[in-house]
């Protein structure tokens, strides 16, 4: 299964894939540090997971998943940000994220966010 991680910092992109890593389930990963990149990655490599941030240079996640969802309705996608308040949480189901997580990221609640996203 392939992950789209959207952030603009590296290091919480390599937080990420360590977490989904140490999970065992194989994914493969695309990744973008815009919400622009991000929409340009999603239409090139079709992910079955977005994890997005919120506040990027650019486009903002928000903005970002609502034009994911235009392109790809049924895609899924998880929001993160370091602001967890209730108007973002929000703000990102109303634009069609499925999950929000809070960072700093407890690796049992994105893998408990992402195998309620996929399924699994």
């Amino acid at each position: 299964m392939k992950v789209l991680l959207v952030d603009d910092a590296m290091s919480i992109r390599i937080s990420l894939k360590q977490i989904l890593d140490d999970s065992g389930y194989g994914f493969t990963y695309v990744e973008a540090s815009t919400g622009t990149e991000a929409v340009r990655e999603y239409k090139k490599s079709l992910p079955d997971l977005v994890i997005m941030d919120i506040l990027m240079p650019e486009m903002d996640g928000i903005t970002a998943v609502q034009k994911i969802m235009e392109e790809d309705s049924n895609a899924k996608i998880i929001m993160c940000s370091a602001n967890g308040n209730q108007k973002k949480v929000v703000e990102a189901v109303t634009a069609g994220a499925l999950d929000f997580i809070v960072k700093p990221y407890e690796a049992h609640k994105v893998l408990d966010s992402v195998k309620k996203a996929l399924d699994l």
